[in-house]
């Protein structure tokens, strides 16, 4: 027993120590990130970023033309309008594996971002064709297939484990890349929809990273230092090095590597060694016409769901609720809470949309107290954030951007999330725009007593101005623009027009 002992605290010792050595190179990341924010914007949209409350961009300021491939902030603080007086760019045709297509109102984040930026780039003429397994246990009538003309579905069985057949879309996308209507422009996987054993040929290829596993050891650290001690400690940590260890030896197999965050696109250039003109950064984006503010609709959702005019703060939560998304520690924040505050608990209300495991220990803390309302569509997902005063995520999976945080941004709503780098980096990134916590439960009470303090017309301010951030960067169309321009960008690598499509001029300059 003393051997194996000691051979556990050995393995740890190391695993500890490859930590801290990333760390390190994240924290020197920071320091040439930051020093290189020191110009002045150009004319145009110097302007457009003052009044979202947004840091000049360095980029764009002191050469009025750069080449995008070199471009490392993300893609979302340049404006691609379309062309005006003239046809639009050249159409596309897009190859795209996702490892499952959006359901109506269950989609992952990975599934959400696959939906809204296929779908606006199909609307914006480009000749989509989604590779994708075929629904199972549900009606096909649940998930969402847009009529479009020029989006296509390709579907195949899931493997055993949920995933593409890696030889069945093979063959799909060969018959199709090889067919009359002629090659595809660029190829685009959601993740590993496509394996890196397939695409490391594909030169006209990129792919969007919604979580990677160097992200991943840091919710894991957070979740073992929340682990009760009547809990088993967990063996994620002592597996995941190798998992990091993986994907820097096959990261490289994918040609270029779109980062959904400001965070992640610094880990993919300094710690798994790809480079930098290889990574781009171009942050979630969501429905700006869906998510908006509308105050009638939000007064009529109140109305609807029985919240009294003598609740002075609707706190709102959505998303999976489960224990990965943090719920064990708000759960356990807003109960101390209520408990312990009557003032508290006569004042305010929380609104919970989502479904899981933790809905029903929601439901327990009492009927004037929370409003558990199950998955939303969209729509009524949009009335849902219109009716709260502050969205609150206490997400613990440091992965990706959180689409909610958009949505209820884009509503104009003050956020609260846990203080992760890929939240703190692009979404809260000062205290105008909402709050953040340490992911602990007094932390989180600290942070709600506050909310609460400072009242409705201090969380209406940081919503107003969190909206102004958001349209600049986190919009659908912000969105597409700037993968549109990647794609012709990538696509045009070698045919002759790669110096014109890969090149930016500031169209307010």
């Amino acid at each position: 027993m003393g051997r194996d002992y000691k051979g556990r605290l050995s393995a740890y010792r190391c695993i500890y120590a490859f930590i801290f050595l990333l760390s390190a190179c994240s924290l020197t990341s920071f320091l040439l990130y930051s020093g290189r924010c020191t110009s002045t914007p150009g004319r145009g949209q110097s302007q457009e970023w003052e009044a979202a409350g947004l840091k000049p961009n360095p980029s764009t300021s002191s050469r009025p033309t750069i080449h995008l491939l070199s471009f490392q902030e993300a893609w979302n603080h340049l404006n691609f309008p379309p062309p005006a007086g003239r046809p639009r760019r050249r159409i596309m045709r897009i190859a795209v594996f996702v490892k499952k297509w959006a359901h109506a109102s269950r989609a992952g984040g990975l599934e959400r971002h696959a939906f809204t930026l296929h779908l606006q780039l199909a609307k914006m003429g480009h000749q989509i064709h989604i590779f994708t397994t075929s629904p199972t246990n549900a009606s096909s009538s649940s998930f969402s297939f847009p009529s479009l003309p020029t989006l296509y579905f390709h579907f195949s069985r899931p493997t055993a484990a949920g995933y593409l057949d890696q030889s069945t879309v093979w063959n799909q996308f060969h018959a199709e890349n090889s067919s009359g209507a002629g090659p595809f422009d660029v190829v685009h996987t959601e993740s590993v929809g496509l394996m890196h054993t397939r695409s490391r040929n594909i030169t006209n290829l990129a792919v969007s990273w919604h979580g990677i596993a160097y992200e991943t050891i840091h919710s894991d650290i957070i979740q073992e230092l929340l682990r009760s001690p009547e809990e088993r400690p967990a063996h994620s940590l002592t597996d995941r090095v190798p998992k990091v260890v993986e994907e820097v030896k096959f990261f490289r197999s994918y040609a270029h590597h779109v980062a959904t965050s400001d965070h992640v696109g610094d880990v993919l250039k300094r710690v798994y060694m790809i480079p930098e003109e290889r990574v781009h950064v171009i942050l979630n984006g969501v429905d700006s016409e869906i998510f908006r503010p509308d105050f009638v609709a939000g007064k009529e959702f109140r109305r609807k769901i029985g919240i009294p005019d003598s609740k002075s703060l609707v706190l709102g939560i959505a998303g999976r609720l489960v224990k990965d998304k943090g719920h064990p520690l708000i759960f356990e924040a807003l109960k101390q809470m209520i408990d312990e505050d009557a003032e508290f608990r006569e004042s305010a209300i929380v609104l919970v949309a989502g479904d899981g495991p933790w809905g029903n220990r929601y439901r327990g803390l009492g009927p004037g107290s929370v409003i558990v309302l199950g998955p939303l569509e969209q729509s009524q997902l949009a009335k849902f954030y219109n009716a709260i005063d502050i969205f609150v995520n206490p997400t613990l999976r440091a992965q990706g951007l959180d689409h909610t945080l958009l949505e209820a941004m884009l509503c104009g709503k003050a956020l609260l999330a846990s203080r992760l780098a890929s939240i703190t980096g692009s979404v809260i990134v000062s205290d105008d725009v909402g709050y953040t916590s340490p992911p602990r439960v007094e932390s989180f009470k600290r942070a709600l007593y506050r909310v609460w303090s400072d009242g409705r017309q201090v969380l209406e301010k940081k919503g107003e101005v969190g909206r102004q951030r958001g349209m600049v960067l986190f919009t659908a169309t912000k969105m597409a623009a700037a993968y549109e321009r990647l794609f012709l960008c990538i696509s045009s690598i070698g045919k002759g027009d790669g110096e014109n499509q890969c090149q930016y001029k500031d169209p307010s300059w």
